[in-house]
């Protein structure tokens, strides 16, 4: 397997990771307190090009823009990022299936964008998703669930504060599409970078 290739385009940042024999494509978001060298992002990244997939690892618009804090607003710009970003790797990858992927805030936009626009994407690998700001579980991140037609993989720690697994399994059924949960035992908000491994089996399963 190659070194990841450096990819800049107007708007996108990131770095291609590309198998000898491509089967999917995948672009990966990261959550709003990083970047795309985050350990988690590197690590997914890494497991997925050695399954054979084609891998963006890419910094979201409002990281491009400023090394620190957090993205702000509604998440539109980076919305609009995303569609372009799969856009540019469907092309670069061509006539393989393309997920979209994220870590926290990086998969909530991603199943925004999904929701949205379901030819975007033929799958979604959702780890950490932020189902409520932590102490708040009335402030419920689900609105677009019942528009989410897109197959969608699940990652969630047992002590992530953002949305305990119960709760999670409860809105997950306001997804009329394929949706499953992966369950990591004694994880927090942010997989260890060490259950990367075992994604793409998940993902396929």
């Amino acid at each position: 397997m190659a070194n990841p290739e450096r990819l800049e385009r107007p708007g996108i940042a990131g770095w291609l990771h590309r198998p000898e024999k491509v089967k999917a494509a995948m672009l990966l978001s990261h959550g709003a307190g990083g970047n795309c060298e985050a350990p988690l992002m590197v690590a997914v990244a890494k497991a997925f090009c050695e399954a054979g997939y084609s891998v963006l690892r890419w910094d979201l618009p409002f990281s491009q823009l400023r090394t620190r804090g957090a993205p702000g607003g509604s998440g539109e710009r980076d919305r609009e990022g995303i569609r372009q970003a799969a856009q540019e790797l469907r092309q670069l990858a061509k006539s393989v299936p393309l997920y979209l992927a994220g870590q926290s805030y990086g998969g909530r936009q991603s199943s925004m964008v999904a929701a949205e626009d379901p030819a975007v994407a033929d799958g979604l690998l959702l780890l950490s998703y932020p189902l409520h700001p932590p102490g708040k579980p009335a402030q419920l991140r689900t609105d677009h669930f019942g528009a989410l037609r897109t197959p969608a993989l699940f990652v969630h720690g047992t002590r992530d504060p953002f949305g305990s697994v119960d709760e999670l399994r409860e809105a997950i059924k306001l997804i009329p599409g394929a949706a499953r949960l992966q369950v990591v035992e004694g994880a927090g908000h942010g997989v260890p970078p060490a259950t990367a491994a075992s994604m793409p089996g998940w993902l396929s399963s």
